[in-house]
């Protein structure tokens, strides 16, 4: 149905807004892709800064960084190379993940089959995405090796979660922590947010920090309640969904 003009002022109306925006197949985004498909050293290069958290400092002179200026993909951020906007980015994201699609990825394929079970009442229950997550890793891969970076983990839950929020909601990586040693995913699904922190496990008292790091995030959003998901290589570790209270946060902390 059409919102009326004080319902698209709100939070859920923005998402729809958002959702819609990425959804056309207008000009600009034309302009984005056949810039990249013509550039494949400056699709290399866009794609390391979303998927792999690579940092690029800026620097007007070289070729890459000055193609991408000139088609508007990219913006200076204090001394380093971001995608121009959010917009971008979440487009970008759709455009590399839909790639891995293509080539059959089982992850999407179970994100796909199992969609329906993670949505109540218009709500996203996302302690159960993260453990049918978990099912499903150890299903196709077995144990984590040390060869598994966080890159890994980053799109192979994005590829999962796509499916499940798409057409209905949106998703973000927060570029702060992008390149930084955890990744926050930031879902906004039917007027709600959901922040899910995804790292390598590095041991308990970084662990620890990291539900610190994310208790202040939720109050940032006004949240109470957050989600983390660790890639650990611990070979004693316990896989899993587990609830932990952090003052009056409620984090749901789950292992690899």
């Amino acid at each position: 149905r059409t919102m009326s003009l004080s319902e698209a002022w709100t939070g859920r109306g923005i998402d729809e807004a958002v959702k819609l925006i990425l959804a056309e197949n207008n000009t600009l985004f034309q302009s984005l892709t056949k810039n990249l498909n013509n550039y494949p050293a400056l699709k290399a290069a866009i794609r390391s800064i979303l998927m792999e958290g690579t940092r690029l400092a800026w620097n007007p002179d070289q070729d890459e960084i000055a193609q991408m200026q000139m088609y508007g993909l990219i913006r200076n951020d204090r001394g380093t190379v971001r995608v121009a906007n959010r917009i971008f980015e979440t487009r970008l994201y759709n455009l590399f993940l839909s790639e891995e699609e293509l080539k059959s990825n089982v992850f999407y394929r179970e994100g796909d089959l199992a969609k329906n079970i993670f949505v109540e009442d218009g709500k996203l229950n996302v302690r159960l995405i993260l453990s049918r997550f978990i099912d499903t890793y150890h299903q196709v891969y077995g144990p984590l090796t040390e060869r598994f970076k966080e890159k890994d983990g980053r799109e192979l839950f994005l590829l999962y979660l796509k499916p499940i929020i798409n057409g209905t909601g949106n998703y973000y990586i927060e570029a702060q922590t992008r390149d930084q040693k955890r990744t926050d995913v930031i879902i906004d699904y039917l007027g709600s947010q959901y922040i899910i922190e995804l790292k390598i496990w590095h041991g308990e008292r970084y662990n620890a920090e990291g539900e610190k790091q994310i208790a202040e995030y939720l109050d940032y959003y006004g949240l109470t309640t957050g989600y983390m998901l660790s890639f650990n290589f611990n070979q004693r570790k316990e896989t899993g969904v587990k609830q932990v209270q952090i003052g009056d946060k409620l984090l749901y902390e789950g292992v690899v």
